[in-house]
């Protein structure tokens, strides 16, 4: 179909049309062999070790999936202290529940509405204020220890090129203002150097103090991972930012997972061009990304092959098929996310889980997500 196309970007046949072929014949060969589709994709990888994923469960949302304040556009779950992936979903929806209560009480009936993931959306506009109230729920359901937390503050969303946010009371542009925060990262068709972060992007009315540097960001994020159990942030910088994420990950990523969304796109070169400058330690691999099985299979052999973790995802705007329950299991990438424990486009892949676990007994993942080739009896990579 590739060749049948003939394009870089799928422009002649379209993504969307190649992609659910490409899922449709997966289905088939597995069908045809009367074998479980995950194994099926197990084959077609070469047949890596297996495991059950720790999913990360997205329950606080903000950014453009939510209506508060909040730039970051999620906060996860992630139970690595559960036995069997039964036993994390468990967890995560205890953990869940408690938190709906915490935010019921605190801001109001309203808050505990949900975002487009399943996550709450409370009436919440400091990032920090939403890795509180994860402690607090993880505290509450007496999960504490046995469940990290993580973030995806999606920060593409909140790059604001100087022009639009430094205005003079006069209304003339301020060029020459706060020259410290001007962000040296290339944007096609646009200066390089007239970018700030603004966390107060969703705001009438935003604070000159919420709009931070490149260097100020990894002090943020650095004194988030010091000071919360955080284990992966996704997306910390903007999506050509390959020098901030390499900065950040220098620093944390000994401990931190540092995943590469809209700055790979599950595209092989993108994620070549982060391997050789060292910008991350992860990718998040989306099927409906890059628009086809073996292409996803391709960018998840290249991680392997440079011992980067592999992160499988959902979309935001999801359908009920459970497509990638069975990617993640059949790849062994030891985690993934598809929201919160609430909602039926998102339940569905849990449920598929769940019966994956029950028809195979793999061993759950746990604390070994980043490296699943370490869990004992895997067999390594």
């Amino acid at each position: 179909m590739l060749d049948l196309d003939g394009t870089e970007n799928k422009t002649n046949l379209g993504a969307n049309a190649i992609l659910g072929v490409s899922m449709a014949c997966c289905r088939a060969g597995a069908a045809q062999k009367g074998i479980s589709l995950y194994r099926h994709i197990n084959e077609l990888a070469g047949k890596p070790p297996m495991c059950m994923p720790v999913p990360c469960f997205n329950v606080i949302n903000g950014g453009v999936h939510a209506g508060n304040y909040l730039a970051f556009q999620e906060f996860f779950l992630i139970p690595v202290g559960a036995t069997t992936f039964a036993e994390a979903m468990k967890l995560g929806s205890e953990t869940y529940h408690n938190l709906k209560a915490i935010i019921k009480k605190k801001y109001g009936l309203d808050s505990t509405a949900v975002g487009d993931e399943g996550g709450f959306a409370p009436a919440v506009a400091d990032p920090e204020e939403g890795l509180q109230l994860l402690l607090e729920a993880i505290d509450q359901a007496g999960h504490k220890g046995k469940i990290l937390i993580g973030s995806d503050p999606a920060s593409s969303e909140f790059w604001k090129e100087k022009e639009q946010v430094y205005v003079r009371s006069s209304g003339a542009l301020d060029d020459g203002a706060m020259d410290d925060d001007v962000l040296g990262v290339p944007c096609p068709g646009k200066d390089p150097h007239r970018f700030t972060k603004d966390l107060d992007f969703k705001c009438k009315e935003p604070k000159a103090s919420q709009k931070k540097s490149r260097e100020e960001m990894v002090k943020l994020y650095k004194h988030f991972c010091d000071t919360y159990p955080i284990a992966l942030l996704e997306d910390p910088f903007a999506e050509e930012d390959f020098e901030g994420h390499a900065q950040l990950t220098a620093i944390v990523g000994d401990k931190v997972e540092i995943v590469g969304d809209d700055l790979y796109c599950t595209n092989t070169k993108r994620v070549q061009m982060g391997l050789d400058k060292k910008a991350t330690n992860a990718m998040l691999l989306k099927v409906n990304q890059i628009g086809s099985v073996t292409e996803s299979i391709a960018a998840w052999q290249l991680c392997k092959d440079n011992k980067w973790g592999v992160f499988v995802s959902h979309r935001s705007g999801e359908t009920e098929d459970t497509f990638i329950a069975d990617l993640t299991v059949g790849l062994g990438t030891g985690h993934l996310k598809t929201g919160a424990p609430c909602r039926s486009e998102r339940l569905a892949k849990y449920n598929q889980l769940l019966r994956i676990e029950e028809e195979s007994s793999l061993k759950f993942c746990g604390k070994h997500f980043r490296q699943p080739w370490t869990l004992e009896g895997s067999g390594g990579y």
